[in-house]
């Protein structure tokens, strides 16, 4: 049973990356050499039950004209108590992801890469950054594919709600 009030008890095992925890909502920008570029509006959700050491996550993205939904992800964070930490996405394009990396909770960076991508018959590699900078959480995700290196793929700046 979770606390009454404001306050939420945070397993230890997240505490390192607990200044994710709740919704934040922004605009982004993506690109890549074989698309043209685009803006959007995004919201991620970070939740977590105070039992058990791991971040849920849930993404979606829309046209800023329209509001049109573009794209959407879920999945788990697990930080571990060595700096290290693993992320499961699904993508909404049937894309999966594993990533592994580092967090550093003085710095309140997350680096990630990933280890594997699954059901894409193009996207090879995967990298997600993010950087919580004066309060506002930055990322840069990065993607090769079998005709690109390691490029650019998205980037957004969100506020907390």
């Amino acid at each position: 049973m979770e606390p009454s009030g404001d306050v939420v008890a945070v397993h230890p095992g997240i505490e390192g990356i607990s200044y994710l925890l709740g919704r934040w909502r922004g605009q982004g920008e993506g690109g890549f050499p074989t698309i043209n570029s685009f803006a959007y509006g995004e919201e991620l959700h970070f939740s977590h039950h105070s039992s058990k050491p791991v971040i849920a996550y849930t993404q979606k993205t829309w046209k800023l004209a329209s509001g049109e939904p573009m794209h959407a992800e879920s999945g788990y964070w697990r930080p571990r108590p060595d700096g290290s930490i693993e992320v499961v996405i699904a993508q909404s394009t049937g894309l999966v992801e594993v990533l592994k990396g580092t967090h550093n909770a003085e710095e309140k960076v997350i680096k990630l890469q990933s280890a594997i991508v699954g059901n894409a018959s193009k996207v090879k590699e995967i990298t997600r950054d993010f950087q919580l900078i004066g309060g506002d959480l930055s990322y840069v995700v990065q993607m090769a594919t079998n005709s690109t290196s390691l490029q650019p793929h998205l980037r957004a700046l969100l506020k907390k709600q």
